[in-house]
């Protein structure tokens, strides 16, 4: 059975976009495509001046950096705002890409790392876990909680869920379980090893289960009629999480 934070998890796309496109020719000439400057291209150009290849950069890959921004988050105004800032320090810090990693990877980081700096400014204020936990109350209670990023009351519940584990733990869910990232990508962008990511899966996981119990329940009629191969378990898509 698929976990319930990982519903609707959209699949791992290539990391390195790219694309063609017709370029017409003289009488006689033969039509050859012309590739898409692949990332690091783009950055390199960025860096000696090139006043549009950041904005083309950042525009490939815009989709999937707010998918981890909103997600890790649970708010799109503070992801906005987080993916601003990541954004601003990488359009600064692209002389520092040295080419250890895919820069997909490398925009990744910056994207997460802005969004656990907030997750952690916003744990040491003291009535934000409070609210979280208001937050569940109210859910409990049948009382739904607005989200402008989704109608869907299952979201509301595990958004409410994720922002009551630690912030490592979220974003290794958010990466791996509900983004559908490979084990060894999540950890290169996090920048800690696989086994870390496994780990706090695992514990993520354990963590969630009870919140998120009456969702198994209400999946159990559905997962009756699904074929045996269509299962999937919590732990596939990476980790060592419990089925």
């Amino acid at each position: 059975m698929t976990a319930p934070w990982a519903e609707g998890r959209t699949a791992t796309e290539p990391h390195e976009a790219a694309g063609t496109q017709e370029q017409r020719s003289l009488p006689g000439q033969r039509v050859t495509p012309d590739a898409q400057p692949p990332d690091a291209e783009l950055l390199r150009r960025h860096v000696e001046g090139d006043p549009d290849a950041f904005s083309q950069l950042f525009l490939r890959h815009r989709d999937r950096l707010w998918a981890v921004a909103v997600r890790t988050l649970s708010d799109p105004e503070e992801a906005a705002d987080a993916l601003q800032d990541a954004m601003i320090s990488a359009f600064r810090r692209a002389d520092s890409f040295r080419g250890d990693s895919a820069v997909t990877t490398w925009l990744h980081r910056i994207v997460v790392n802005a969004c656990l700096d907030r997750l952690r400014r916003k744990a040491a204020r003291p009535a934000s876990g409070g609210a979280d936990e208001r937050t569940l109350d109210n859910l409990a209670l049948g009382r739904a909680m607005p989200d402008p990023s989704s109608g869907s009351d299952t979201t509301i519940d595990v958004h409410a869920a994720l922002q009551t584990l630690p912030a490592d733990q979220q974003a290794v869910l958010v990466l791996v379980d509900m983004l559908g990232y490979p084990v060894a990508d999540a950890a290169e962008i996090l920048g800690i090893s696989p086994g870390t990511v496994k780990s706090r899966c695992a514990r993520g996981r354990a963590r969630l289960l009870p919140r998120l119990a009456h969702l198994r329940k209400a999946a159990a009629p559905r997962a009756g009629n699904r074929s045996a191969a269509g299962n999937v378990s919590p732990a596939q898509g990476g980790g060592d999480g419990q089925p």
